[in-house]
């Protein structure tokens, strides 16, 4: 609960110069000075998933009922990025960081953190290399490596409270600008900062910020995309999640900059808790004149709106995603011309990507020097990556440009589980390329990834293993792609159709000669003719795994053998009779009845009736490990010896 100051709608608290704002701010901090003990519980969508509203409202209950409310804070806050150690707690003013946390270890930290000053070892991260229990967050070899520049605010304020932005700078950039600056002279400090766009393209935004101010009308928008499809992505969700403020701030900065008055936020409605935090944001910021008209007494109008997407992944484009807040089809169409010449309703427009914005308040605070000294001399600032996959440490990081890709999966993500080896990693998406072990030190930058094969995209990371079929990776992301194509030019509508078809026989068994020599020239074609980015990047799975990767798809075109073990018509299971000690528990736990034999005699599965499903693996005794999975023109079913 907020005890300072109310945001409430009135005139004694609106912000009406830079002046008021930097008193609030002072005054706020003071206030948080004499607060006492507070407890942070991750509120993200990852975390919330694992049950951490539970693990919220059991601490408000537990210092409810023992009568501590004068004593202890329970706050919310959004994405730490350590998702896979959610739920997790931080416990002031230690700041210790728990994981795994339950509804059930809320009395435990209460009674001995909060009251008596001891650690619950239990609940503490152990390395998995030092097995060193680690007390903060900065101890922990995850964040180590990590520089946290759009992610600062995540994890430590309430997304929900304006007071929490404010506190930590909030509004301050915005501040600066409208009292001190030009708007040339911010797009100048955006073009001397080097930040290019963070949705994929990796275009500069001032460049872009420029080009919108020097178009002619006075009618101008500003809209943030944030409309994140790819599979495994959750960057962008967790920033509006998480702070939403900074996205707003940043479009307010933009819009001074380029002349425009009104933003809007295109987030797509699987992301309802975005909505909700983006929707409180925008409400508070508009009671407290920080968005609205005359902001700050500056003369400066600004409006922000939210629309909400369908969940079209070509609407991610910047022309589709203007054509669906217009109420049309989500269709890409050819430029130029570009949208900042001619964008929403004809009207010059800047499209930033959700991290893009993030960054800007940063930039203006600190100024364009100090964040084009961060990163590489062609990749200015920080990439928020979501790690998935065969990683240890799935989660968000965010990470220097430049940094390697060994480091982010090894160092961050502390490498492969199960004692796997890893095999690849896909970064940007469904558009992405796959880049495997030899190129592992490869740093990371829009230039160094394209000319490995891939893309840096919005952000997803996905590692593989060697328990990963590479050729049912490019069928994966084929299918997600030719389903989301809108279908409007010929090369991308059917060309993606025809080479996941290809994909999917070479899968299946029905490869054939001269099949990779047609994928390529397809992807080729596809690259070439297509409108948008999505049909000029799709086919980049397939042409990267071929490249390295090529030895598997001859594999299965010619031996009909997946060494994956993964695609079922290339595989089959048998029993060893030499191990078999005719236990029954693979007969009984068949869901066909493909299993023959009885008590006493050598199990046989009749090849005609198993589905492939594993079970029979599954529940065979390990000491006994007499049932194999096998794949391959050379193995046989008569050959049973050892």
């Amino acid at each position: 609960m907020e005890k300072s100051i109310s945001i409430q709608s009135t005139e004694d608290h609106r912000i009406d110069s830079a002046e008021s704002l930097r008193f609030l701010r002072e005054s706020l901090i003071a206030g948080e000075q004499t607060t006492g003990k507070m407890v942070s519980v991750c509120c993200g969508s990852g975390c919330m998933s694992s049950g951490s509203e539970h693990v919220r409202e059991a601490f408000v209950r537990e210092i409810k009922d023992q009568e501590l409310e004068d004593e202890i804070t329970v706050k919310k806050t959004g994405c730490h990025g350590f998702c896979e150690r959610g739920p997790i707690v931080i416990v002031g003013p230690e700041k210790i960081f728990y994981q795994y946390v339950t509804k059930e270890d809320v009395p435990e930290i209460i009674s001995e953190t909060l009251l008596e000053n001891r650690v619950v070892e239990r609940l503490l991260y152990e390395d998995h290399v030092t097995g060193q229990k680690c007390f903060h967050e900065n101890d922990i070899p995850f964040y180590q490596k990590q520089r946290r520049i759009v992610l600062k605010n995540c994890g430590i304020i309430d997304p929900t409270s304006i007071k929490d932005y404010i506190k930590v700078d909030g509004f301050r950039a915005l501040a600066k600008i409208l009292s001190q600056m030009t708007p040339e002279g911010v797009i100048e400090e955006i073009k001397l900062s080097g930040l290019r766009g963070r949705g994929g393209a990796g275009f500069p935004a001032g460049i872009k910020w420029e080009t919108a101010r020097n178009a002619p009308g006075e009618e101008k928008y500003i809209i943030c995309n944030g409309d994140e499809g790819d599979p495994g992505a959750f960057m962008d969700r967790s920033v509006m999640e998480g702070d939403p403020y900074s996205v707003m701030e940043g479009m307010m900065i933009a819009g001074y900059a380029v002349g425009a008055s009104q933003g809007i936020i295109y987030v797509r409605a699987e992301y309802p808790l975005a909505v909700h935090h983006l929707s409180t944001a925008i409400a508070r910021a508009t009671d407290m004149g920080l968005l609205g008209h005359n902001i700050m007494g500056s003369g400066f109008d600004f409006e922000i709106k939210i629309v909400k997407g369908a969940g079209a992944f070509v609407c991610g484009e910047e022309t589709a995603l203007i054509a669906s807040i217009e109420g049309r089809s989500g269709r890409p169409k050819p430029k130029p011309p570009f949208p900042a010449i001619q964008g929403l309703w004809g009207k010059p427009t800047v499209i930033n990507n959700v991290e893009t914005l993030a960054n800007v308040s940063r930039i203006a605070l600190h100024g364009g020097k100090w964040y084009s000294e961060i990163g590489t001399s062609t990749d200015k600032g920080t990439k928020i990556f979501s790690l998935v996959g065969k990683v240890r440490n799935v989660g968000l990081v965010e990470v220097e440009m430049g940094t390697t890709l060994r480091e982010i999966i090894f160092d961050i993500g502390g490498g492969i589980p199960g004692g796997k080896r890893f095999k690849a990693v896909q970064t940007g998406g469904p558009s992405g390329g796959c880049i495997p072990e030899e190129l592992l030190d490869l740093p990371v930058g829009y230039e160094s990834l394209a000319k490995a094969g891939s893309i840096i995209g919005s952000g997803g990371m996905l590692v593989m293993d060697e328990d990963t079929c590479i050729v049912n990776i490019a069928r994966y992301f084929l299918d997600f792609a030719q389903n989301e194509s809108c279908g409007q030019c010929t090369p991308c509508r059917l060309g993606t159709k025809q080479m996941f078809k290809i994909l999917q026989d070479i899968t299946r068994g029905n490869g054939k000669p001269g099949d990779i020599e047609i994928l390529l020239e397809l992807s080729d074609a596809v690259k070439q003719a297509s409108i948008c980015g999505l049909g000029m990047t799709v086919p980049n799975p397939v042409i990267s795994t071929i490249q390295y990767f090529r030895k598997e798809y001859e594999e299965h075109i010619h031996e009909r053998r997946c060494r994956a073990l993964v695609c079922r018509s290339l595989i089959f299971y048998r029993i060893k009779d030499y191990r078999c000690k005719a236990c029954l528990k693979c007969l009984q736990a068949c869901p066909v009845d493909a299993i023959i034999g009885a008590k006493w005699q050598v199990h046989e599965i009749d090849q005609s009736k198993c589905i492939k499903c594993g079970t029979c693996m599954d529940v065979c005794p390990k000491r006994f490990n007499a049932v194999e999975c096998v794949t391959g023109l050379t193995e046989g079913l008569g050959d049973q010896s050892e």
